[in-house]
């Protein structure tokens, strides 16, 4: 019985699919889809009305950085908690857990992308490299101890934001201002209630053990919070933009775009209802989304439309305001 040769064309082509897998598996571990929580390091030239080619190439290289340190321990935490992703539904189509993406080499990826983002950092500024460096130290609390203290953990979520926030300002030389800080971190404090509160809901219709700082957190008291942080976000956002006078935006017409905050915040509370992703097979999926800010902002259509409309909104203020059409 005759064996079929493979031809070197036919090797070459196998080669390269099985790079291109192995590519796309290392990149998935890095969780691209996660880097939209960066792109608030672009909110300090656009909240201060500062949108130069300058701010933006700062915004930019903070908004890299920041990507390899969040992926740095991205890797971290996966590798730490591979066992326990590979008894979940999900988590365990994760690239390390599955074995596409082997422990050493993913050590490897971490160390290089946190050594490029400190080292790239305090060469740019002191002020960015220690904004990385409070984001490191952050993330080393958060994985090894503070994802596991309940309302320690949601508060580690948004001091993260609030950290992008400053890089972005750091990296632009801009000053911001305190109501601005104050409402993200109260928006930062609402979308980590409203994960959690995802997270536990769809524990319990599912019947999955839950986690241990999961536990400790009850659905009314979820919402108590929630109620404290939504209305933070209201009040804090309304204050910034009311203008000038209370040292916020340099317009008060920016508080035409209120309605797009109040829509926003009202339609993910909408994703997120206990009683709605309970009671609706067809809401299940959209409602766990909301345990993923990243995949609400880029796939639940009415989000994504309020994000559109409130950036064309504020740069056409921006625009109105620097042609002298309004003050």
């Amino acid at each position: 019985m005759g064996y079929r040769s493979v031809s070197p064309a036919n090797k070459s082509l196998a080669v390269a699919v099985t790079n291109s897998k192995k590519l796309i598996s290392h990149v998935a571990a890095l969780r691209p889809r996660q880097w939209t929580k960066n792109l608030v390091v672009f909110a300090a030239p656009l909240f201060a009305f500062s949108i130069t080619l300058q701010s933006l190439i700062g915004s930019l290289l903070a908004f890299i950085l920041f990507c390899c340190a969040s992926s740095g321990f991205y890797l971290i935490n996966d590798i730490a908690d591979v066992e326990s992703d590979r008894q979940h539904p999900i988590k365990c189509h994760r690239p390390i857990a599955a074995e596409l993406v082997k422990i050493p080499v993913a050590i490897g990826m971490a160390v290089a992308l946190l050594g490029i983002a400190l080292s790239i950092g305090w060469l740019r500024s002191p002020q960015l490299g220690a904004t990385i460096t409070a984001y490191t130290l952050l993330q080393i609390a958060y994985n090894l101890r503070l994802k596991r203290m309940v309302i320690l953990d949601i508060g580690a979520i948004a001091t993260g934001f609030v950290l992008r926030a400053l890089a972005g300002a750091a990296a632009t030389d801009i000053v911001l201002s305190a109501w601005f800080i104050l409402c993200t971190a109260m928006l930062a404090l609402f979308l980590g209630v409203e994960k959690r509160k995802a997270e536990l809901r769809l524990t319990q219709i599912k019947g999955n053990k839950p986690r241990a700082v999961l536990k400790r957190y009850s659905l009314p008291l979820l919402n108590r919070m929630e109620n404290v942080v939504s209305t933070g976000t209201v009040v804090t956002y309304a204050l910034w933009s009311a203008g000038p006078y209370l040292h916020g935006a340099s317009t008060s017409w920016m508080l035409v775009t209120l309605p797009f905050v109040l829509y926003g915040i009202f339609r993910y509370q909408l994703l997120s209802d206990p009683h709605d992703i309970g009671n609706h097979s067809d809401n299940l999926e959209q409602g766990g989304r909301s345990e993923r800010p990243e995949e609400l902002l880029l796939k639940d259509l009415p989000i994504l439309v309020t994000v559109m409309g409130w950036i064309l909104t504020c740069f056409t203020i921006l625009w109105l305001n620097k042609q002298g059409i309004i003050a």
